[in-house]
């Protein structure tokens, strides 16, 4: 079967001529939505972090909001200093939430966060290093155990703080997926998780672009209300589109 090409042959696959697939096979369909979504928008550089700790944080605070709100919330705290697991398990939860206000729903995610932080300095010491050697089910596992932390949040950890090939799944994706004929509306987290990661190289680089990619497109061509033209997947849509 074949499979996407990754970054380092991008350049070859945009002067390539696109392959043909057929409608009823998955796993072409899912290469081809990849190539276009590529050729269109290019890498997207995602997750903007400086730091593993960084973006663990901002997997808490982007849950429910805009990647804006959850900037504003980071940038604040590095204001203060205190992107540091020491300052942060130091911290008094009230204070935190009027430091992350700009996120939204500043005391569920004081909250959330105050529990990642924990979890990271009494289960490891504060040592991501150490912590990069579990293996990726049981850390995905330790990451679901903790209160506020769910499938698509402790993927995001998985994937972009710890380059592990795991696909995460969001809104758009299901929005995206569904319209193209590739998953049904009630499709659950892992029944759309397993349709990349069955049909796909497991690459956390491919992971990565594609998820972002989807993203782009969720938020700017295929919204809830979708805008069609040019849109660089308009040529794959089923001979009847559902835009529920």
């Amino acid at each position: 079967m074949k499979t996407p090409e990754t970054m380092k042959s991008t350049s070859k696959m945009l002067r390539s001529k696109r392959p043909s697939f057929q409608p009823d096979d998955p796993g072409e369909l899912l290469q081809t939505i990849y190539r276009h979504l590529w050729e269109a928008y290019g890498p997207q550089n995602w997750w903007p972090a400086s730091s593993r700790l960084e973006m663990m944080i901002g997997a808490i605070l982007t849950q429910n909001t805009s990647w804006q709100g959850a900037a504003k919330a980071i940038a604040r705290l590095h204001k203060e200093g205190l992107v540091s697991l020491d300052k942060l398990y130091h911290l008094p939860r009230a204070k935190l939430a009027e430091y992350i206000r700009a996120a939204g729903y500043f005391n569920v995610k004081a909250h959330r966060l105050k529990n990642l932080i924990t979890y990271l300095v009494e289960k490891y010491n504060g040592d991501l290093a150490a912590m990069s050697q579990v293996s990726t089910s049981e850390l995905r596992r330790e990451l679901l155990s903790i209160n506020g932390i769910g499938p698509e949040t402790a993927d995001s950890i998985l994937l972009y703080g710890f380059n592990r090939p795991v696909f995460v799944v969001d809104s758009y994706t299901r929005r995206i997926l569904h319209r193209h004929g590739l998953c049904s509306a009630a499709a659950g987290y892992g029944e759309l998780q397993a349709l990349f990661m069955d049909h796909l190289l497991p690459d956390a680089k491919l992971f990565n672009e594609y998820h972002a990619l989807l993203v782009r497109l969720g938020k700017h061509r295929c919204r809830p209300q979708p805008l069609c033209g040019n849109c660089p997947l308009e040529p794959l849509l089923p001979s009847q589109p559902t835009f529920e």
